[in-house]
């Protein structure tokens, strides 16, 4: 009963601090920062979007024959994919939709198209500015980004340091609690697998591979997230198809919700505005949780590519978003919203949330096959963003301590984290990773727009690179 009751105060207080941090002012941060960065770089990353997806799948990303680095173009992408696709995509848009309504998917598409020139930038600075360790690998993100790039070298210093902190709260979050959770209470809702049992499995894996470092963990995720994406974005199509003739009212209700015509999920009434407002919180904090665009992650392993120039990798890394959010997000989405299961309630009277709603979605075209791929792709993606963040935090450490030489707590001590986040509650889970989101995403966010006029030039001055490649 006491460790009950402390749960629910504990889940309040996050619930409460979660609300603050993702108010008005860090949406109109977040998504401002795109919108500015969008315009600034005169739409490049929209304009050049067709040229950065051939190149991701051109031959020459998959190889380490141009610059230095150390794994190819399309492991850094993959890698930083692992640390996105995953439990934001199948989890992550159920939630929202849940506790935002429909429309949350719309707010979600809104952020990701502006949040593709933000995962640009950052990841463009993130290689500029990089570093080679003691170790001989390369070390960058964020945190060198402004620690070399800032004129007031003291401000820098200060605003990359604290984003390492963030990050490596971020990383227990983000990255490894909430994917190990949603792993558990997958596995346990479908094959009745005990949650200490999954977490036992899930630390000796995550060890296993961890150790190997970059290089061990980019061979897992060019696999295993290439495959499990292609797979598990088929199987939304054919439920898509299965419930086509609901698919419009589906639609409908996701872009009146977004504007706030219908009441919140669960029959729950509204005004117009807040119910648009709850919209907006929960699709922005969910696809951000998604994409991580405007986090300042994905440019940490970004910055282990090989390349010869940082803008091409920037292009490459921004594709991210698209594939996370505007391809398989919307699968997991209008599966949702076609099947009629969202506002529906479980045995307790509570709403069907989080896997279970997702599961429910591919249940009611593909039956018991359906809770079986669902409960799979969770696993199989959340397992790789663990791997992927952990990569993520490890930098983050190695920079606060100003040495390498300790990674290997912190690969220890991360793998034995996934241990709580299995057996955690999920609400807990959630709201403490919304909240190292925004403190993580913060300082990169100031970064970004310090540093905006250098990510313009050094985007319209490869524009000649890219005309010419073209003209070959």
């Amino acid at each position: 009963m006491l460790m009950k009751g402390f749960a629910k105060t504990l889940g309040d207080v996050l619930s409460t601090i979660d609300g603050i941090v993702w108010g008005p002012i860090m949406l109109c941060l977040l998504v401002g920062t795109g919108v500015i960065l969008t315009i600034r770089t005169r739409g490049l990353g929209w304009r050049n979007l067709g040229y950065a997806l051939k190149s991701t799948l051109s031959k020459e990303a998959r190889t380490k024959s141009r610059g230095s680095g150390d794994i190819s173009p399309f492991s850094a992408l993959t890698t930083a994919l692992a640390a996105t696709i995953g439990t934001g995509n199948i989890v992550g848009v159920a939630t929202a939709m849940v506790s935002g309504g429909p429309g949350a998917l719309v707010w979600m598409w809104l952020s990701a198209a502006f949040g593709i020139t933000s995962k640009f930038s950052e990841c463009m600075l993130a290689i500029k500015y990089r570093e080679v360790n003691a170790n001989g690998e390369m070390s960058g993100g964020p945190m060198y980004t402004m620690k070399k790039a800032f004129k007031n070298k003291k401000i820098g210093a200060v605003l990359g340091w604290v984003f390492a902190l963030f990050a490596v709260i971020a990383s227990f979050g983000i990255g490894n609690l909430t994917q190990a959770n949603s792993i558990s209470e997958s596995l346990k809702s479908t094959w009745n697998i005990p949650t200490n049992v999954v977490g036992v499995i899930l630390t000796i894996l995550a060890l296993i591979i961890i150790v190997g470092g970059i290089k061990s963990i980019s061979k897992v995720s060019q696999v295993v997230v290439p495959a499990m994406a292609i797979f598990y974005v088929i199987a939304g199509l054919v439920v898509i198809i299965i419930n086509i003739e609901n698919v419009p009212a589906g639609l409908t209700a996701v872009f009146q919700s977004a504007i706030g015509i219908q009441p919140l999920a669960g029959g729950v009434a509204g005004t117009i505005t807040a119910s648009m407002m709850n919209a907006m919180r929960f699709g922005v904090a969910r696809g951000v949780f998604s994409n991580e665009a405007g986090m300042g992650s994905a440019a940490i392993t970004a910055a282990a590519a090989t390349t010869d120039n940082h803008v091409r990798q920037g292009y490459i890394n921004m594709t991210g978003t698209f594939y996370d959010t505007i391809v398989v997000c919307t699968i997991t989405g209008l599966c949702i919203a076609s099947s009629g299961v969202l506002g529906t309630t479980d045995a307790s009277g509570e709403l069907v949330s989080g896997a279970a709603l997702t599961i429910a979605a591919f249940s009611t075209a593909l039956g018991k096959w359906g809770a079986y791929l669902v409960t799979i792709g969770i696993a199989l993606f959340a397992f790789s963003t663990i791997l992927g963040w952990e990569y993520h935090g490890e930098k983050a450490f190695e920079y606060i301590l100003g040495t390498h030489k300790y990674n290997m707590i912190y690969r220890i001590l991360f793998s034995l984290i996934a241990y709580i986040g299995a057996t955690t509650t999920l609400q807990i889970v959630w709201d403490f990773s919304d909240i190292a989101n925004a403190l993580m995403a913060i300082p990169n966010l100031i970064c970004l727009l310090a540093l905006s006029g250098e990510i313009a030039k050094d985007m319209i001055e490869f524009q000649k690179v890219i005309k010419a490649e073209k003209n070959k």
